[in-house]
């Protein structure tokens, strides 16, 4: 592992660089009460919300290790200025686009396309840039392990709190109709532009690394921690997106109060991970290794406790258990391999994760919605079966029994 940069005589500002991950996310979570019954109220289907998720999720492994070395060799300020200003410019767009097919001006094909390029292609690439940025900075500012794993536990407890807020918004701003949340999110990311704009340093040249290596996904520092970071996010993007399927459909709820229930349930999955990261990471001392098997086995228990067509109370459960797993496990994933890494490769490391993160959502929602209109509970099943085998995984390779 190596140490901080040693250039920086400045008081580090991750707290800056995590409010921007808070309202990126905010954003993006703010959405995601909603979008199941807006797709039903524009006459989309569900596989075609999946292929508008699965092609944001395409933009983060394209552009994620782009964005992660150029916030080394450009800045930070610079790569995330440019990162909200598009988020801020499509989520607009994707406001007007939405409300034109509400009221039917906007149908068919046309409207899937522009979903596809906005909400996916555009906010993809843009919020692409943000944790990967983030991961670098602290990477960067940190030296020790414990202060290492809290600082990549403070981006995912900001997540959860996104997951939290988002709900919380989204669920209650659609209690008057769906374009209101909608209009709510390009607001609060032109908010985001101008904090950072206003409030974030840039570095020194001499801060700055010109030319960042790449990091390949078969180095043997990173790959079993990308491969278990891959399945916990596999099996997380089978249900993520259906969700709000799941909350209308077993419950039989209308389309406004389906999106003030499913952000109830988004809620207690933030409301775990937040648990997890702002509580038990920080105050565990665990190693990286062993808060990935708790967190993988918790979540398990989470996805299995989802199968059963049971009660609401069951339903969150479930969801809450899926949150504080995954909470737990996520600071072993980003921290461990980054301890294992030169400071000049932490951005090309903060990328591939973002990458590989980005590369489960190609595939997995889609299949998941696709899945779900065949029979509801088969992509339930199958994301208990990954889960099932990344817990097998952390708990048996040597990577992951050993401490160090």
């Amino acid at each position: 592992m190596t140490g901080t940069n040693p250039t920086t005589t400045a008081r580090p500002q991750i707290g800056l660089l995590l409010s921007s991950v808070l309202l990126v996310y905010l954003g993006q979570m703010t959405l995601n009460p909603i979008i199941a019954p807006l797709s039903r109220e524009v006459g989309l289907a569900e596989w075609q919300i999946g292929v508008t998720i699965s092609a944001a999720a395409i933009m983060l492994v394209v552009t994620s290790q782009f964005w992660g070395r150029r916030s080394q060799a450009w800045g930070r300020k610079p790569v995330l200025v440019a990162a909200f200003a598009l988020a801020t410019a499509t989520m607009t767009a994707f406001a007007l686009v939405a409300w034109l097919g509400m009221t039917g001006v906007l149908t068919g094909t046309g409207l899937f396309v522009l979903f596809v390029l906005l909400r996916g292609v555009g906010f993809g690439s843009a919020i692409a840039a943000v944790p990967p940025t983030a991961q670098a900075y602290i990477a960067d500012v940190t030296s020790d392990e414990q202060t290492r794993v809290k600082g990549m536990a403070g981006i995912g407890a900001v997540q959860g709190v996104a997951m939290i807020g988002g709900s919380v918004v989204g669920g209650l701003l659609a209690a008057f109709g769906l374009i209101v949340p909608l209009i709510a999110v390009p607001v609060l990311l032109a908010a985001g532009l101008v904090l950072l704009g206003v409030r974030l340093r840039r570095e020194t040249r001499t801060e700055l690394i010109e030319q960042p290596p790449r990091i390949s996904p078969l180095d043997p520092r990173v790959w079993p921690f990308l491969l278990a970071g891959f399945g916990m996010f596999t099996a997380l993007g089978f249900i993520q997106v259906i969700t709000g399927f799941i909350v209308q459909d077993r419950l039989a709820l209308d389309a406004q109060t389906t999106g003030l229930v499913t952000g109830g349930a988004l809620l207690a999955a933030g409301v775990g991970m937040v648990l997890a990261q702002g509580v038990i990471v920080p105050r565990s001392g665990w190693a990286p290794q062993r808060l990935l098997r708790v967190g993988a086995v918790v979540a398990l228990a989470g996805f299995l406790t989802l199968i059963p067509d049971a009660s609401a109370a069951v339903l969150f459960v479930a969801i809450l258990l899926i949150g504080l797993g995954l909470g737990v496990a996520m600071p072993g994933y980003t921290a461990g391999p980054s301890l294992l890494m030169r400071r000049e490769e932490q951005g090309g490391l903060a990328g591939l994760i973002g990458a590989t993160n980005g590369l489960t959502f190609v595939i997995a929602p889609t299949l998941g919605t696709a899945l779900y209109g065949v029979w509801p509970l088969l992509p339930i099943i199958l994301g208990t079966a990954v889960m099932a085998m990344v817990a097998a995984f952390v708990l048996v390779h040597p990577r992951f029994r050993n401490a160090r």
